[in-house]
């Protein structure tokens, strides 16, 4: 395959970034999509030009680290991670516009690569329990529900890669914020922190400068574990709750 490659290069968060345009050819349909831009890489290095930064870490589709916009869409046109996206998604002779996550949030490090530590504070915030539970073997016996235990495991599911902050048009976290409060907050383990824990989290969340929920769904249709939107609806109920107990 032959390809055109649009990227968006940016020194640091100061510099203005702009797209530049790349050719590669004899890329393979089996290669993952990070491996294309390797190749690319191994190319601008050859050629003394300075490589694309982009981050990645284990290109198993776990940790989330690879995020990228590719041709408008959070992680590409597959409901994958973009280690996972492979370039038979893509044809012989295509123009593919490569940038990094678009959130004022998320300030550009270089090139492709954001800082997405206000995710990191959001989950200091509140993300943490302070029941003891003695080793793994004895909060593993703690009793809990089906139902709950099913719920918390599908929200235990977020990576934090930050596809639906990317995705929302007001650029907001709520699907990630909601997926952390409600996983914890089914379990016995969470219970004690379970009003301030939303209420931090949130709080937290409006500090770092994310937008507002737009409850339009792109977060939930970008989310490459399949979090779900009601997860958010699920939040909203905790957080007016906690609020109206914190006000009594």
């Amino acid at each position: 395959m032959k390809l055109t490659l649009r990227v968006w290069r940016q020194k640091n968060a100061d510099a203005t970034g702009a797209m530049s345009t790349y050719e590669v050819d004899g890329i393979s349909q089996d290669m993952s999509f990070l491996e294309m831009l390797d190749i690319l890489n191994e190319q601008l290095i050859l050629a003394g030009d300075d490589p694309v930064a982009f981050d990645h870490d284990c290109r198993e589709g776990i940790c989330g680290a690879c995020s990228l916009v590719i041709n408008g869409d959070a992680h590409g046109p597959e409901r994958t991670t973009t280690c996972q996206l492979h370039m038979r998604s893509f044809e012989d002779g295509d123009t593919i516009d490569i940038e990094p996550w678009r959130a004022s949030a998320f300030p550009v490090v270089k090139d492709l690569v954001v800082d997405r530590s206000a995710f990191d504070r959001i989950i200091q915030a509140g993300g943490y329990i302070s029941a003891p539970t003695g080793t793994a073997p004895e909060a593993h016996a703690a009793s809990v529900p089906k139902p709950d235990a099913d719920f918390a495991f599908e929200h235990a599911e977020c990576i934090g890669c930050g596809a639906c902050v990317a995705a929302c048009p007001n650029g907001s976290a709520m699907l990630f914020t909601s997926a952390k409060i409600n996983h914890l907050n089914v379990l016995p383990q969470g219970a004690p922190e379970r009003e301030t824990r939303v209420l931090d989290m949130v709080a937290r969340m409006d500090d770092e400068g994310f937008g507002g929920c737009t409850l339009t769904g792109e977060c939930a249709t970008a989310c490459p574990k399949g979090i779900p939107l009601p997860s958010i609806a699920a939040m909203n109920k905790e957080w007016l709750r906690a609020t109206r107990k914190a006000r009594r």
